[in-house]
């Protein structure tokens, strides 16, 4: 599903990959690890053709729907708006900001929620986007503790069968997630 073979990738003088080989198979959920700078994002940014590598060669079958650093969402559209954009599916909308716990606030522009309700607010878009395969850089930053299990086993479900990659620092979060981690 997704390939690296021999992928490097710098930035200036910064070398950030160099000859990385990476093999994500279809249904696999997978956290990328390391060291802040080591990469993780420049892969996630490679797979989704954000980025060029310098050499080597990425491959990618399936399609994407990410949840970056940056929640990256409309600040001028409320948290319902923001879902229903990427699935015009009003039910499905519904189950989405239920599930993470926003459906009271679903009329609120994202500008008046807090930045954990606007996390939320991403991950719901993401799984309300068609997709086979769920990218996750540092989902839950902002999301307390005990909002986030229920997350994370809302998304294992959505994505039952797909492939999932996340990028986290939280050794429990990668644990439960994931069934391997590939050092970056």
């Amino acid at each position: 599903m997704i390939k690296f073979n021999e992928v490097s990738k710098s930035f200036g003088e910064k070398k950030v990959l160099h000859g990385l080989d990476l093999d994500i198979k279809k249904g696999e959920r997978v956290c990328l690890c390391g060291e802040s700078g080591a990469g993780k994002t420049t892969v996630l940014r490679l797979i989704c053709g954000l980025e060029k590598a310098d050499s080597g060669k990425v491959e990618v079958n399936g399609k994407l729907s990410v949840v970056f650093q940056e929640n990256r969402l409309f600040s001028g559209f409320s948290a319902f708006e923001n879902v229903n954009l990427v699935c015009d599916d009003k039910s499905l909308t519904k189950e989405l900001l239920i599930s993470v716990g926003l459906w009271e606030d679903r009329d609120k522009l994202i500008t008046e929620l807090s930045g954990g309700m606007a996390r939320r607010v991403a991950i719901a878009r993401a799984l309300a986007y068609p997709h086979d395969v769920l990218i996750l850089d540092e989902p839950f930053t902002g999301i307390d503790e005990s909002r986030k299990r229920k997350i994370m086993d809302y998304i294992l479900e959505k994505t039952s069968g797909k492939t999932l990659i996340l990028v986290s620092h939280d050794e429990e979060e990668c644990e439960y997630m994931c069934q391997r981690r590939v050092n970056i």
